[in-house]
């Protein structure tokens, strides 16, 4: 049996589409302008059919039950609006033919996450890693801080890294903290990033180095695949859609983001973006303390009564100027650190100004004290109240001084903190404001103008989920990240994208909303059925020549775009974890808006238990499917007994019905599916090479 590293790549596109060779050209060139030609049309025709649906659609509204008539018709829309983001998605489809030679003298880097996953595990894709080719430096970047683990990674030669003393009690971010401090324990000019159960080839990095002689080249991806996914691939580990066309059509747009694994980034370039966050963070924060502090000094201005002197309001509108002008010196691009400088010495000014006022008032109430001489006593008291910062403080607190207000408002700014004391490093190049950190961070970089690049072909295998829990685990935490993306910087509104960019990664967040839209397209059928209650005022011929060609346009793209491809399982999840998505939406809601937490689960790399079942995972699927069957049952026995005349309603709903229930039986197979023993913890060359075949 041979080791892990010696492992060769295969390509994903080959196979079954062989007997179309003899009806297209065999130069690839043509054949590939071609083929992309026929996308087109195909996009063309099922927007173009769509849209005659849609809008015959808007015309047969049944108002006597205008709650589900809307709903449904607020599904339907959203899955044109889908078929308009796929179609452009695909429309621009680029297929590389490689990077090249690599540039020269490039240093690389290979980080190997982990967080608590098997020494024995993370010890194979160490050793794969080692023995790649291209020279470079291998770390393990360790979270756990497991002597096992730093033990392994002494026996194999290779760097142990875990957080520096700076994350105590700040530890934080999770894989996304991970990384960010090995960065500052590396140096090597491009890093390549593997999940701790990703086995590289040892052509790896010579595959995909070369792409980076381009100097805005920040992102290579690549596939991920996995040896262990069994006939039928129960969970849609594979997902050769998304590895494949999708991919594909996000490079066309230069959107090919990064999947957390199995890719490859340019260290300046996350640097690059690292810095750039961390100064809009900081200018966000000076311009909320300026934002504030006029707030606080138009308020004080307003308790000002007849018994301050009229400099007073003089100074105190001086100082909402100073804060006018810092606000557009910010907008203009001035430096933060002169804003608040020359913000501050202002402020200084003003507050000596005052101090000077009331110390005033006290020398002339100081005058008649007997045996007290007012005029040395003012001076030593003036000095002392510009020196020392408790007497200033006393001062401010006299209820008839502004003072209080402007040594507030130097206390915003002086609280703005330049050194980010909350986080054990000021500048975070990776994304830390989702459970996703990966998709995040690459629409920084496309957004800050770096380019990227989607590397079709196997270089890496790993291991995918062999339970249904720990599947459903994985797709929650991708859901639940990307809707964090959505709401905390919302792609339409992210400064430096293209609107190419834009469309891509809203695309990306939108599929999540499928959940809602899924629950009115089962629960309509049901109702017609089982209550009569009609959404559409016509179900008749006319009906369904409106729909039925949009219908087979829409599977026929969908057909032809993943041509050779096994993208049935993944249409039926697409369905059938419809009340996943809904509660990872709703969840990521909760935590953007209302801070509750949704924690970080690392797919557990442990095999389940033998004969173990998950239906109470799939609950909520069992009992819509017992509904569905239930409602056809009953409609197509009222026909059978002659109880109704409706017979192309009632067949309409029931073909329907059979479409749901073909699609939620996934989660049947999935919920029930036992793996075979694994007798070889490491994928031998022969079998990975026929695994990877046959996702083509």
């Amino acid at each position: 049996m041979k080791s892990t590293a010696a492992l060769e790549p295969v390509a994903l596109d080959n196979g079954p589409t062989r007997w179309l060779d003899r009806f297209v050209p065999a130069d690839t060139e043509l054949r590939e302008r071609l083929r992309l030609r026929v996308l087109r049309v195909l996009i063309a025709a099922n927007l173009a059919l769509g849209f005659y649906y849609i809008t015959w659609r808007f015309a047969y509204i049944n108002w006597a039950v205008w709650p589900l008539s809307l709903a449904l018709l607020a599904a339907e829309t959203y899955g044109y609006v889908d078929a308009w983001l796929f179609g452009l998605g695909i429309w621009r489809q680029k297929r590389r033919a490689g990077g090249g030679p690599p540039p020269p003298g490039a240093t690389v880097d290979v980080f190997i996450t982990c967080y608590n996953e098997p020494v024995d595990l993370v010890r194979r894709t160490a050793r794969a890693a080692r023995s790649m080719r291209y020279p470079h430096n291998t770390y393990i970047l360790d979270d756990g801080n497991s002597s096992e683990m730093r033990a392994m990674a002494a026996e194999e030669g290779v760097k142990y890294v875990v957080r520096s003393e700076e994350w105590a009690g700040r530890n934080r971010h999770a894989k996304a903290g991970n990384i960010s401090n090995a960065l500052l324990q590396s140096d090597g000019e491009f890093i390549l990033f593997l999940d701790a159960d990703q086995v590289p080839y040892r052509q790896t990095l010579d595959q995909i180095v070369g792409y980076f002689r381009d100097p805005q080249m920040a992102l290579v991806q690549t596939p991920q695949v996995f040896y262990n996914v069994p006939k039928g691939d129960p969970f849609n580990s594979q997902a050769p859609f998304f590895y494949g066309p999708i991919q594909q059509g996000k490079d066309g747009w230069n959107a090919a983001f990064f999947c957390g694994s199995n890719a490859m980034i340019r260290r300046e370039a996350l640097m690059h973006v690292g810095i750039r966050r961390y100064v809009w963070e900081l200018e966000r924060r000076v311009k909320r303390a300026l934002d504030t502090a006029g707030t606080v000094l138009r308020r004080t201005e307003r308790q000002l009564t007849r018994e301050h002197p009229n400099h007073v309001r003089q100074v105190l509108n001086v100082l909402r100027v100073t804060v006018a002008d810092a606000r557009r010196a910010l907008r203009s691009g001035h430096p933060i650190q002169e804003v608040t400088w020359r913000f501050q010495q202002d402020a200084q000014q003003v507050a000596e100004l005052l101090v000077r006022d009331d110390l005033a008032r006290i020398r002339a109430e100081l005058k008649d004290i007997p045996g007290l001489d007012a005029d040395v006593d003012f001076q030593a008291s003036l000095s002392l109240a510009l020196d020392d910062d408790a007497t200033l403080a006393l001062l401010a607190g006299r209820q008839s001084s502004p003072l209080a207000a402007i040594e507030t408002v130097r206390s915003l700014l002086l609280a703005v903190d330049v050194d980010r004391d909350d986080e054990a490093q000021p500048v975070m190049p990776m994304s830390t404001i989702s459970v996703t950190e990966d998709m995040a961070t690459a629409m920084r970089l496309h957004a800050a103008g770096w380019t990227s690049a989607y590397h079709h072909e196997v270089l890496v295998v790993g291991l995918a989920p062999e339970d249904l829990r720990t599947a459903l685990q994985q797709r929650l935490r991708w859901a639940q990240g990307t809707i964090q993306v959505m709401l905390r910087e919302n792609p339409l509104c992210v400064k430096g994208l293209s609107w190419g960019q834009r469309v891509m990664y809203f695309s990306t967040g939108w599929i999540y909303l499928s959940g809602f839209f899924a629950v009115v397209f089962l629960v309509s059928p049901v109702l017609y059925l089982l209550f009569g209650v009609l959404p559409v005022r016509a179900l008749s011929a006319d009906f369904f020549w409106h729909l039925a060609p949009y219908l087979v346009a829409n599977q026929l793209l969908f057909t032809v775009a993943g041509w050779g491809k096994s993208t049935w399982r993944g249409q039926q999840y697409s369905l059938a974890l419809f009340p996943l998505w809904i509660e990872a939406v709703i969840s990521a809601c909760q935590n953007v808006w209302f801070g509750k937490k949704l924690g970080f689960v690392v797919t557990p790399k442990t095999r389940p238990g033998a004969g173990a079942t998950y239906f109470g995972l799939v609950r909520i699927q069992l009992g819509t499917m017992a509904v569905l069957l239930a409602a056809a049952a009953w409609g197509l026995g009222r026909l059978a007994l002659g109880l109704t005349a409706d017979a192309w309603p009632i067949l309409i709903n029931v073909a329907w019905i059979a479409y749901d229930l073909l699609m939620l039986s996934a989660v049947v197979k999935a919920a029930t599916f036992q793996p075979a023993p694994r007798l070889d913890p490491q994928p031998p060359t022969a079998h990975v090479a026929a695994r990877m075949r046959a996702l083509a």
